[in-house]
């Protein structure tokens, strides 16, 4: 039976902030444009090591702006200790950089999903800080969403049935009745799969090609189309 959709789960980062671009892959490209020589790979060790330690370790009222901005002081942390050195304030810039693009797509997504709030029950689930709450909140996507999940407070990161879960029962929602909207195919559509909703890959177009039997879109607001 094809179940109609009544409410629209979201991941935040690389999907209500960006289309379908995760922030390692973000903060490594505005690197890039401040000089730094380093690849993806070489670049990720130093991502990971910067971003760890915020899991928990952030007050969960630190908003968007406050979030970036230490994930970036870790991150040049990172890169200076492993030898990559840059011009002074290179990870402020970064980070101004990262919110400025980020505001740009939120305010585009704004009114898709305010249309959207008006039809469906919509959440957040996401893999964070433990402050995802606050960071909706300064984006000013909070009125939206009638529940927000974050990984760290429920004790679960996708793919782990369990945080959907807990935003299921927070909504009295069905599975069936469920679409999952994300940009990773290892977190986000895998998770869906276990629990038995439908997903929806928000991906740039070059990595849309690659997965031609997935439904996706490249700028969020084509999901009227699709869920029409």
């Amino acid at each position: 039976m094809n179940w109609p959709i009544k409410t629209l789960l979201f991941d935040f980062g690389g999907t209500l902030d960006a289309d379908g671009v995760a922030w390692k892959e973000r903060f490594h490209a505005l690197y890039r444009a401040e000089g730094l020589d380093l690849d993806g790979e070489a670049f990720a060790p130093a991502f990971y090591a910067a971003d760890d330690p915020l899991v928990g370790g952030l007050p969960p009222t630190t908003d968007l702006s406050g979030t970036v901005h230490a994930l970036a002081r870790n991150l040049e942390g990172e890169l200076v200790r492993r030898g990559n050195h840059g011009k002074e304030d290179r990870g402020r810039r970064v980070a101004s950089g990262f919110l400025s693009e980020a505001a740009v797509t939120f305010e585009r997504n704004r009114p898709m999903l305010r249309a959207l709030s008006e039809q469906y029950q919509l959440g957040v689930v996401s893999n964070f800080y433990g402050n995802l709450e606050a960071v909706c909140e300064s984006a000013g996507l909070c009125s939206f969403f009638k529940v927000m999940v974050d990984s760290h407070r429920v004790g679960a990161e996708k793919p782990d049935p369990a945080i959907f879960r807990a935003a299921l029962e927070g909504l009295g929602a069905a599975p069936e009745e469920t679409v999952y909207i994300g940009d990773s195919l290892r977190r986000d559509r895998e998770g869906a799969r276990r629990m038995g909703m439908r997903f929806i890959w928000v991906a740039p177009q070059d990595a849309r090609a690659e997965q031609s039997g997935q439904q996706a879109v490249t700028d969020l607001r084509d999901l009227t189309k699709i869920l029409q």
